[in-house]
């Protein structure tokens, strides 16, 4: 599931990987690509929902003391 990138540069920021691949899957997917509508309207249609769904678990879990010594959820 993950994706990694080796020409990029590391981006140290928490859930940057999974904010990447829902970028990229928003990107590539018909609704933008042959609909030609925004990534946000696409994202609201339900489209890429499962990265949404980690993504958002991610940065919920920043927020819970939890976290600290469980480690966040995500890559």
């Amino acid at each position: 599931m993950p994706r990694y990138y080796e020409e990029k540069e590391e981006d140290g920021r928490a859930c940057a990987g999974v904010k990447e691949d829902l970028r990229q899957c928003l990107l590539e997917s018909a609704c933008v690509l042959h609909e030609n509508k925004s990534p946000r309207q696409c994202l609201k249609e339900g489209h890429c929902r499962n990265f949404q769904m980690t993504f958002f678990a991610c940065k919920r879990s920043m927020l819970d003391t939890r976290a600290r010594f469980r480690g966040r959820k995500g890559y």
